[in-house]
C-alpha cells in the first residue's frame, strides 16, 4: 500500500485575482512561498519517502520547497499532474468566461475525463515505484477535485467548499486502486483566494 499526500500548489497571483491559470504558468507568490512552507511543517514527521509535482512551476517551487523543509530530494516532473487545460478562458475571470462564452463550451478546454485519466495514470504509476512507501504529490486544484470527486461519487467537495492553496488531502493507493482517506476543505468565505481554474465547488 501506498500513502499518497496529494497537495494543491501556494497561491499565485492569479489566484489572488481569481484568474483561470490552466495550463498558463504562473508562478508563486510571496504567500504562495509561505504556504509551501506551513505545507512542509504540516506533514512533518509523516514518514516521507519523496515528493513529486506536476511540471507547471507553481506545483514545481512548491513541491521544491516542501522536498527541502522534509529533508528529501529535490522532485521528479510529472506531466499527467499538470492542471486542466482552460483553452480559452485561461487568463479570464469567471464573470468574464460567462460574458464571453454563456453557456457554450469554452474552445479549448480539456474535458474531465481526460484529466482524471492522465492523473490516475500518473499516480498508479508513482505507486508501482513507491509500493510500501509515503509520497508527496503536488498538483492542482481542479485535478485534486476531478479525482476526490470521482472517488466520493460527487459528495466531495460539498457545495460552497474549497480546496485551498498549501493544503494536503490524503489518499491510498492499494491493489491497482486509489482511495481518498482525508479530504481537507474550507468554507467558501473561508478566504477567497481561488479561482474559477482552481476553486472546487461541488458538481463543477
Amino acid at each position: 500500500m501506498t500513502r499518497i499526500a496529494l497537495v494543491r500548489h501556494g497561491q499565485t497571483d492569479w489566484n489572488r485575482t481569481r484568474r483561470i491559470q490552466g495550463a498558463s504558468d504562473i508562478p508563486l507568490n510571496d504567500v504562495g512561498r509561505r504556504q509551501a512552507r506551513d505545507a512542509a511543517e504540516a506533514l512533518a514527521g509523516g514518514g516521507w519517502n519523496a515528493v513529486y509535482s506536476s511540471p507547471l512551476s507553481r506545483a514545481a517551487e512548491t513541491a521544491s520547497i516542501i522536498a527541502t523543509g522534509l529533508g528529501l530530494p529535490q522532485p521528479a516532473a510529472i506531466p499527467g499532474l499538470a492542471e486542466r487545460a482552460y483553452g480559452l478562458a485561461e487568463g479570464l475571470t469567471g464573470t468574464e468566461v460567462r460574458e464571453r462564452f454563456g453557456g457554450e463550451p469554452v474552445p479549448g478546454r480539456e474535458s474531465t475525463e481526460s484529466v482524471l485519466a492522465r492523473a490516475l495514470a500518473a499516480l498508479d504509476d508513482l505507486a508501482q515505484r513507491h509500493p510500501d512507501d509515503a509520497i508527496v504529490v503536488v498538483s492542482h486544484g481542479g485535478v485534486i477535485g476531478a479525482l476526490i470527486r470521482r472517488l466520493t461519487d460527487e459528495r466531495l467537495p460539498a457545495p460552497g467548499m474549497l480546496i485551498l492553496n498549501g493544503s494536503a488531502h490524503m489518499f491510498e493507493h492499494r491493489d491497482g486502486s486509489l482511495a481518498l482517506v482525508d479530504f481537507v476543505g474550507a468554507d467558501v468565505d473561508h478566504d477567497m483566494q481561488g479561482d474559477l481554474g482552481d476553486r472546487i465547488p461541488a458538481g463543477r
